[in-house]
């Protein structure tokens, strides 16, 4: 077993007012040539957007979008004639395709919204442009890991164009539970939402990340109460 630890305070910092983001790896105006990405994850984006504000229409092609609402309301619109708003406990996707423009607004008027916008680099290109939303329930998430996306449509969560699975937990103080690798060969990529964890050996604090190969089978523990976290197995190459 192989580990790479990104700590919180690492990640790129954009601070446009409206909009504030924390970049795992290199986007827009970051660029860390060592934090390019981890295997076909390509983005993640922990986006903290003002009341009323957002991100006008923009294109995008070839990548798989997921989008998690931590707290707040997210309005999408696209190209495709969707008009949704997802909110904490929803899943969004996006499959870019061939070419697809969306927009995201905050929805409220008078509070944030925080959310994980996630890339992935799908493993089939120019695939027709594909809109889903699902919401799960975040109770099914106690001290054990909600799976909330996959390959396959027939699975719980939702699916993309890539041999991926995305799990989330959320633990009591001193809770224990073992993942095992869906497809050999596969990495994961670990990301603490709130509290601390010990995985593989090491400490992880709120927002710190770990990537993880070469491994079957690896330990996850709370060190806090109500730590939550978010698992993504994802191909290396």
């Amino acid at each position: 077993m192989q580990t790479v630890l990104h700590t919180a305070g690492s990640r790129g910092d954009a601070n446009h007012g409206w909009l504030q983001s924390k970049h795992s790896f290199s986007f827009a105006s970051y660029y860390n040539p060592e934090k390019i990405h981890f295997g076909v994850l390509r983005v993640l984006n922990d986006d903290f957007v003002a009341a009323g504000m957002g991100f006008g229409l923009h294109p995008h092609d070839n990548m798989e979008i997921i989008s998690i609402p931590l707290e707040g309301d997210l309005a999408h619109q696209d190209s495709m004639g969707n008009q949704t708003v997802i909110k904490h406990g929803d899943i969004q996707v996006m499959s870019a395709g061939t070419g697809v423009k969306h927009s995201e607004m905050n929805y409220n008027k008078d509070k944030p919204v925080k959310f994980l916008q996630i890339w992935v680099i799908p493993n089939k290109k120019d695939v027709t442009p594909r809109y889903d939303q699902i919401t799960l329930d975040p109770a099914n998430r106690i001290n054990t890991l909600q799976q909330i996306l996959s390959p396959n449509p027939e699975d719980a969560g939702v699916w993309i164009h890539q041999d991926a699975w995305f799990h989330i937990g959320k633990f009591d103080l001193d809770f224990k539970t073992n993942y095992n690798v869906k497809k050999a060969g596969n990495g994961m990529y670990a990301f603490v939402l709130y509290g601390s964890f010990e995985l593989a050996g090491q400490t992880l604090n709120e927002r710190d990340a770990l990537g993880v190969t070469d491994f079957d089978q690896f330990e996850l523990k709370a060190l806090t109460k109500d730590a939550e976290i978010l698992l993504m197995e994802i191909p290396l190459h």
